[in-house]
C-alpha cells in the first residue's frame, strides 16, 4: 500500500465516526446505539407482523410463520458470511485510509451476495415443500407455511442487499444511515401487513400471503431508496464511474471473501441447523407448544438485541483499529463491550422475566393455552442470553481480524453435542423441559470456549489487506504494528 493511501485523511460525512480515536467506552456506546435502534425497529417489525398474523389468522398461522422464519434464517446464513467478510475488509481498509480498497471489497461483496441470494431464492421456492416436510411442520400449519415461505423467498435478494449495504456503512463508521432506512422498511412492512392480510379497501384479502408480500414490498422499496440516497449524498461507499465495475467480483477478492465468508456463513448455518433441529423436536409436542416457542422467540429477539448491537459495534471498531495499527485499543474495546453487555442485556432480561405475562399477551389472548407454556419457557431459558452477549463480543473481536475457524468449531461443539445432546438425552428425565434447559447449557459452553480462544488462540496473527491488482495477503503483526513492538494486552 502506498504512503499516499496510508496517510490520506478519511472524508467525514454526517453520522460517520472515526472509530480509531477518542475515548473507547463512549465511542463504542455512541456507535452501538444506532445499531441497537435498527435492531429494535427490525424486531418490532417482526413482532408487529406476528401480532397481525396471530390476531387475524390464529395460532395455526403463528406456527406456520415460526417454522418459515427459522428456515429463512438458515437461507440468510448461506449468503450472510460474504457480507460479514466484506465488512471486515471494508473496516480494516477504512482504518488504514485505503478508501479505494474499501470500495472494491464492498463492490465484490454486492456481486457475490446478489448471485448467492438469487440462487438461494430460486432453490428455496422450488424445494419449499420438501423443506417443510423435513422439518415435520404440523399438518394444520403446513399449507400456510408453504405459502408464506415461498413469497418470503422471492424477496430474499432485496433483503440481503439491504443488509449488506447496512453492514458496509457500519464498516466505515456510519451507523445512523442504516437506522433511518430500517425505519423506512419497518413503517412500510408494519403498515401494509393488516391491509394485505385482511383486504382493506380495494386490496384483495390475501391472508398469510399478504404478510409475506408486505415484507417483500418494504424491503424492495427501502433497498432502492438507500441506493438512491447513497448516490445523492455521495456517501463514501458510493460506486461511480469505473467503480461500478467493482460489482463484478475481482478474483483475488473473491478468494479472500470466500475463504473468510464461507466459515462465517457456516457459523450461521450451524446456528440455523441447530434451530431447525430444535423446531423439529418442539413440533413433535403439538401446535400449542410450537406456537408457545414461536412467541417466546419473539421475546428473545428483543432480549438479544443489545448483545447483537454491541457485538457488531465491537467488530466494526476493532476492524478499524486493527487496520489503523492501533492494537493498544483492541483489548480495551473488547472489555468495554463485555461490560456494556452485562449491564444492558442483564437489564433487558430482568424486564423480560418480571413482565413476561403482559409481554407475551401481545401475541396471544390471555385465555390461550399457549400463554402458560411460553411463560415457563421464558423462566427456564431467557437468563442465558447474558452469556450469549459476552460470546458475541468475543467473536466480534476475533472476526475483526479475519479469524473465523475458531468460532465455527466452538459453535458446532456448543450447538450439537451440547445443546441438542441435552435436549435429547435428558428428555426421559426432564420431559419437554430438557428442550428449554439446553439453551442456557449451550450458551455457557459457548462463552467458556470463546473466552479460552480469545485468551490463547492465534487470532491475532495476520491482518487482511485488500489487493491492489494482485491478491489479498495476510501480513504479520511485525509488519502492521508500529515498529512491530505493540502487543495486544488480551
Amino acid at each position: 500500500m502506498s504512503d499516499e493511501v496510508a496517510s490520506a485523511a478519511p472524508p467525514q460525512h454526517r453520522g460517520q465516526r472515526d472509530l480509531t480515536v477518542g475515548p473507547i467506552g463512549p465511542t463504542l456506546l455512541a456507535f452501538a446505539l444506532p445499531t441497537l435502534g435498527s435492531n429494535i425497529l427490525q424486531s418490532l417489525n417482526g413482532s408487529i407482523n406476528t401480532i397481525w398474523v396471530g390476531r387475524f389468522l390464529g395460532e395455526d398461522a403463528l406456527a406456520a410463520t415460526s417454522n418459515a422464519n427459522i428456515i429463512m434464517f438458515l437461507m440468510f446464513g448461506m449468503v450472510f458470511g460474504f457480507g460479514m467478510a466484506a465488512t471486515i475488509l471494508v473496516g480494516q481498509s477504512w482504518g488504514r485510509h485505503d478508501h479505494d480498497g474499501a470500495k472494491r471489497a464492498f463492490g465484490s461483496a454486492i456481486g457475490l451476495v446478489l448471485i448467492g441470494s438469487a440462487l438461494t431464492a430460486v432453490l428455496g421456492y422450488v424445494f419449499a415443500p420438501q423443506i417443510l416436510t423435513a422439518l415435520a411442520t404440523p399438518g394444520r400449519a403446513y399449507d400456510e407455511a408453504l405459502t408464506y415461505l415461498r413469497v418470503i423467498f422471492l424477496g430474499l435478494p432485496a433483503s440481503m442487499l439491504l443488509v449488506l449495504m447496512f453492514m458496509g456503512l457500519r464498516g466505515i463508521g456510519d451507523s445512523l444511515t442504516p437506522l433511518w432506512f430500517m425505519g423506512v422498511s419497518v413503517v412500510l412492512d408494519a403498515g401494509l401487513n393488516p391491509i394485505l392480510i385482511a383486504g382493506v379497501g380495494p386490496t384483495p384479502e390475501l391472508g398469510i400471503a399478504g404478510s409475506a408480500l408486505a415484507t417483500l414490498i418494504a424491503n424492495v422499496v427501502a433497498c432502492g431508496a438507500l441506493v438512491l440516497y447513497i448516490r445523492w449524498r455521495d456517501l463514501p461507499l458510493r460506486l461511480a464511474g469505473r467503480e461500478i465495475g467493482y460489482i463484478v467480483p475481482d478474483r483475488a477478492l473473491v478468494g479472500t471473501i470466500l475463504a473468510k465468508g464461507l466459515p462465517i456463513g457456516a457459523q450461521m448455518l450451524v446456528i440455523s441447523g441447530a434451530g431447525l433441529a430444535m423446531v423439529g423436536l418442539v413440533n413433535r409436542n403439538g401446535v400449542d407448544v410450537t406456537a408457545a416457542y414461536g412467541i417466546t422467540q419473539q421475546l428473545w429477539t428483543y432480549v438479544q438485541m443489545p448483545a447483537m448491537a454491541i457485538g457488531a459495534a465491537v467488530s466494526a471498531m476493532a476492524a478499524q483499529n486493527i487496520g489503523a495499527r492501533r492494537w493498544d485499543r483492541v483489548s480495551a474495546i473488547t472489555r468495554s463491550g463485555i461490560l456494556f453487555n452485562v449491564v444492558i442485556t442483564g437489564s433487558v432480561i430482568a424486564v423480560a422475566l418480571i413482565f413476561d405475562r403482559p409481554l407475551l399477551m401481545l401475541f396471544v389472548p390471555e385465555s390461550s393455552a399457549v400463554l402458560p407454556i411460553a411463560q415457563h419457557i421464558n423462566v427456564i431459558a431467557t437468563w442465558g442470553f447474558v452469556l450469549f452477549g459476552a460470546t458475541m463480543v468475543l467473536f466480534g473481536t476475533v472476526r475483526a481480524n479475519g479469524a473465523v475457524w475458531g468460532p465455527l468449531a466452538i459453535l458446532f461443539l456448543s450447538m450439537f453435542p451440547v445443546r441438542l445432546g441435552i435436549a435429547v438425552l435428558l428428555r426421559p428425565m426432564l420431559g419437554v423441559d430438557a428442550l428449554w434447559w439446553s439453551f442456557p447449557a449451550g450458551s455457557a459452553t459457548t462463552v467458556t470456549l470463546a473466552a479460552l480462544y480469545y485468551a490463547h488462540g492465534g487470532w491475532r496473527r495476520g491482518a487482511l489487506v485488500v489487493p491492489r491488482g494482485h491478491e489479498c495477503e495476510e501480513r504479520s503483526h511485525a509488519d502492521i504494528e508500529p515498529a512491530g513492538t505493540v502487543k495486544p494486552a488480551g
